[in-house]
């Protein structure tokens, strides 16, 4: 065990080079730019739906971790390009206190950046300087580190209405003042006697935010939640994989997904979990999440005589606004 956490650390400590660098070059991207861009008559209090919607549109901000409710992570940002790039050069860095890994995009709204750090730490940085303007520190216990895959990750925030919204290695989604950092208000997602983790960013929509979780390599059970913004109140819950039948079906669509498994899944978690991925479509009215492997990974132990085990490895469509299933498409089927 020893052996593997210094073999782990190293790893991490690449792992920040490396996102240390690309949060270098996105702040001296969007130094560049901020100046020219960035709306001014725009407050950050004024992120709401109409404004996410139309996030493709604002150039100089950075609304949510993939941009735009598409997800497709694209700056039309032109002021970098193959000639001007040769120019770049150090503007400022900032020291996050860690030497785990950095997964997470940061968001820039109206000349503020927000990001997150391994522990599930959030700061709040002016683009332009690299000051530091505010920094939150869920305090997550140090032993919930080994029910973690791949690293204390944290992969971004979202932003709503002055708030920033993180989740947490041990299963918490906080909502945070953007002006100051100060803690609004806390929910536990998660059973934390189970080892569940959150690394992935929410995602808001209507004035719900999403947030999945990760654990499948450990025998947990996928699914993905939505909380009211104001509140933290738990508005529904979609499991991504059936439970025991005995107990009946949280969802009417999981009595069909349960003809799909052989044997006593549910025993052993089943997995599926909703670890980062969603897109919503505005026009459609649909939330797209993307779930992960079975768990336990062996089919043949998973689930006997093997099936489809939806819905593992699938694109789920749902309503936002009721958690309703509407469709899905199975990348990887058993």
């Amino acid at each position: 065990m020893p052996s593997d956490i210094k073999y782990r650390d190293l790893i991490s400590r690449g792992t920040l080079v490396r996102r240390s660098l690309a949060l270098l070059a996105l702040c001296l991207a969007l130094t560049a730019c901020q100046k020219k861009e960035t709306p001014k008559s725009a407050p950050a209090l004024a992120v709401d739906a109409t404004r996410l919607t139309n996030a493709d549109q604002d150039n100089g901000n950075w609304l949510t971790v993939g941009r735009t409710y598409s997800e497709q992570r694209y700056s039309p940002l032109d002021k970098i390009n193959t000639q001007t790039v040769k120019q770049l050069s150090l503007a400022w860095s900032l020291d996050l206190d860690t030497a785990r890994g950095q997964e997470a995009t940061p968001l820039v709204v109206d000349g503020v950046m927000y990001s997150s750090s391994a522990w599930s730490k959030v700061q709040a940085i002016d683009p332009t300087t690299g000051k530091l303007l505010w920094q939150y520190d869920p305090k997550v216990p140090q032993e919930r580190g080994v029910m973690v895959c791949c690293d204390v990750v944290n992969r971004g925030v979202a932003f709503w209405k002055g708030r920033v919204y993180v989740g947490t290695i041990d299963g918490r989604l906080i909502a945070l003042d953007a002006k100051t950092g100060a803690e609004v208000w806390s929910v536990i997602t998660v059973d934390q006697s189970k080892p569940y983790a959150i690394t992935g960013a929410p995602r808001i929509v209507k004035g719900k935010v999403f947030i999945g979780n990760g654990g499948a390599e450990f025998g947990v059970r996928g699914y993905i939640s939505a909380y009211d913004v104001d509140t933290g109140k738990m508005l529904w819950r979609f499991y991504t994989v059936p439970g025991d039948p005995a107990q009946g079906f949280e969802q009417p669509i999981l009595a069909d997904a349960a003809k799909t498994w052989k044997g006593e899944w549910w025993k052993l978690g089943g997995g599926g979990t909703v670890w980062d991925s969603m897109a919503y479509d505005p026009e459609l009215d649909l939330l797209y999440i993307g779930t992960g492997n079975g768990s336990p990974w062996n089919q043949r132990i998973r689930s006997p005589g093997g099936g489809d085990n939806l819905f593992l490895s699938s694109i789920v469509a749902l309503r936002p606004d009721t958690g309703e299933y509407v469709w899905h498409y199975q990348t990887t089927p058993g």
